[in-house]
């Protein structure tokens, strides 16, 4: 029996009957469609889900984004909170519209979320070439702006006729559903090819249940990563984000209480414990706590769970100190598993914890270790207290009207509920949210970290609520990142996606303000400031009203001037039932408390200016720490 439908028809019905399982857990792959149509698509997908949304509301719901490469943004965010389970499709119009959608594919194969893009493409017969936004190559007749998108996907396919849709689609599911290959999948779209009929077999569109496995731990390798941990004296548990997409957060707490086992975490990792668990030490790396970078500093061994060790986690490499350090790697991943020559545990994270509480039997670290883990713990509390409500010294240097960011994600932090969720991406707040945000629940934290776009933040946030409709999101978000992409504060007036947008102005690029105080250029060209007699961008700050330009989207917003306004603002938006902002300043020279770590940016090696010279001599003195974390030899151990 066959079923004629055009590729975008087939297209829509396929995925609308996608559902992937695990531990008996059973959901549709894809929760809707976010889009923008044109030319390309407005005939062809555009057509499709119409007719999907005529016939059944709840097939493939369609969500009318404003802006492409934020709707990937809140396709990846909703997958990461549904631990990669679900997630959208996305469409766009050819040309500029999809290849908008380019940034948000980086974004979502860095972090290893699935999402499927749908970017339109030219015509596959050329009977118009060169349409509208087409490219012209002089050296390939099948190039197209599209072909931008294969280093950024995990999977790439070009439907040139509609019988190559049914093996596309089948390749793009296995990769979406793959917790090690997953990323962004992207089919191109031929517009001509979309609005094609065909004649297509019925079973393409019977149900299809993906399951998302959970390798098991090879005996052999628990048993050496045991014989390891025996022989430590100091190990540390560097959390990462695979300890959520696995739900390892209960194995992992009982691993750490029954060794003692302090765990750092990373940013995907943050939440993986309590933040006041007594075997809990917080982030590591170069915006983590000193707990973490005391503990990580002279570790003999480091358990890895789901991480990448970017560069932030190990501080550039200087993070480890021990000559002897010894990695033991848990991931899904073999590539990740190799790192730091370690011993790769390649297995789901809950299933390797749960091998590793087993073997390693009434083992357990010394008193005094565990002693010194809590006192750490303890003395960044009080510092995380400090930050929190600063002391008279400090809030004596503030203008009027100014608070400092510690304040501000202090305020949030304590006022809000153990469930809401803080979102954020870029600027300086994800460091300081990453060292003093106070997770109480596993769901409680989404800092994308491993692209850090800027633009993020709005469009995650709306992600994230529709992913945990229950919970309060908090999004928080610096000027420079709300200027490049506020537009989707209008998709969650649409849809009435409750969020609430902590907008902090501090006017200009906070975070590279500092770093580059910090390398010797004097904050050159990251203030918001209008032109001075000599020409130079140290005028007068900008009369940029974002409050306003925040209202003139729809959205209520609420101005602050001080701590007081802060929090009742803060109840005040709890209590709303769609989309709200918090409007408040900050003094961008009052920065976070030192992480007494370090991040590898490359300083000018010769410069007239004294301030760059000496910023040089310092990041000089910091690569001797520099290491290649090569396993000992045997005569090393």
């Amino acid at each position: 029996m066959t079923v004629r439908l055009t590729v975008a028809q087939a297209l829509v019905r396929f995925l609308s009957v996608q559902y992937s399982e695990r531990d008996g857990g059973r959901q549709r792959l894809f929760a809707g469609c976010l889009g923008i149509f044109g030319h390309g698509n407005v005939a062809g997908v555009g057509q499709a889900l119409l007719q999907a949304e005529l016939d059944d509301p709840d097939a493939l719901p369609y969500i009318l984004a404003r802006n492409e490469q934020a709707m990937v943004h809140t396709a990846s965010a909703f997958a990461r909170t549904r631990d990669r389970l679900q997630t959208y499709a996305c469409t766009a119009s050819i040309g500029p519209g999809s290849t908008n959608m380019v940034t948000g594919a980086a974004l979502a194969t860095i972090n290893r979320l699935p999402v499927l893009l749908l970017p339109s493409d030219v015509f596959a017969t050329r009977v118009a070439t060169p349409v509208l936004q087409e490219l012209e190559s002089f050296g390939a007749g099948d190039v197209s702006v599209n072909d931008a998108f294969r280093p950024v996907s995990k999977y790439f396919d070009r439907i040139w006729r509609p019988e190559q849709l049914p093996s596309a689609l089948l390749n793009a599911m296995r990769v979406l559903t793959d917790p090690v290959e997953t990323g962004a999948v992207t089919l191109a779209l031929p517009q001509d090819v979309q609005a094609e009929a065909y004649d297509w077999p019925g079973e393409l569109f019977t149900e299809r249940t993906w399951d998302v496995a959970r390798p098991l731990p090879e005996a052999s390798i628990v048993d050496k990563a045991v014989d390891l941990l025996r022989s430590a004296q100091r190990p540390l548990i560097v959390a990462g984000g695979g300890v959520h997409y696995s739900g390892a957060e209960d194995a992992l707490r009982e691993f750490a209480e029954a060794t003692g086992v302090p765990v750092a975490e990373s940013q995907a990792g943050k939440g993986s414990l309590r933040y006041d668990h007594p075997q809990s030490v917080g982030a590591v790396g170069s915006t983590g706590t000193t707990a973490a970078n005391t503990l990580a500093r002279d570790a003999d061994l480091v358990i890895g769970i789901g991480t990448r060790y970017s560069d932030f986690t190990t501080a550039s490499r200087t993070a480890f100190q021990n000559p002897h350090v010894r990695f033991v790697n848990i991931n899904v991943a073999r590539f990740d598993g190799g790192k730091h020559a370690g011993l790769p545990l390649v297995a789901d994270a809950r299933e390797a914890l749960v091998s590793l509480r087993s073997a390693v039997g009434d083992w357990s670290v010394s008193d005094q270790y565990r002693s010194l883990t809590g006192m750490l713990a303890t003395q960044w509390d009080g510092i995380v207290d400090n930050a929190y409500n600063p002391p008279a010294e400090v809030t004596a240097k503030l203008a009027d009207g100014l608070l400092t960011q510690g304040e501000v994600l202090g305020a949030v932090n304590e006022l809000s509920a153990p469930s809401d969720v803080v979102v954020c991406a870029a600027g300086s707040m994800p460091g300081d949210l990453h060292k003093l945000w106070r997770t109480r629940d596993p769901k409680g934290y989404h800092v994308e970290y491993g692209y850090s776009c800027m633009g993020y933040e709005i469009a995650g946030g709306i992600g994230v609520r529709l992913g945990a409709p229950d919970r309060d999101v908090f999004v928080m978000v610096g000027d420079g990142s709300y200027l490049m992409m506020s537009s989707e504060l209008v998709t969650a007036v649409q849809e009435n996606v409750k969020i609430v947008v902590v907008l902090v102005q501090n006017h200009g690029f906070a975070s590279i303000g500092a770093l580059s105080e910090s390398l010797g250029s004097q904050r050159f060209g990251t203030a918001y400031r209008r032109r001075g007699g000599e020409g130079r961008l140290d005028g007068d700050y900008l009369p940029v009203d974002l409050a306003a330009n925040v209202r003139s989207l729809g959205v209520d917003v609420i101005e602050v001037h001080d701590r007081a306004e802060l929090e009742k603002a803060i109840g005040t938006a709890k209590a709303a039932t769609g989309p709200i902002a918090i409007h408040v300043t900050t003094d961008p020279l009052i920065g976070a408390p030192d992480s007494e770590s370090w991040w590898d940016v490359p300083v000018s090696e010769v410069s007239a200016l004294d301030t760059t010279r000496a910023a040089s001599a310092s990041y000089q003195e910091s690569k001797k720490d520099q290491r290649p974390y090569l396993t000992p030899t045997e005569g090393d151990r």
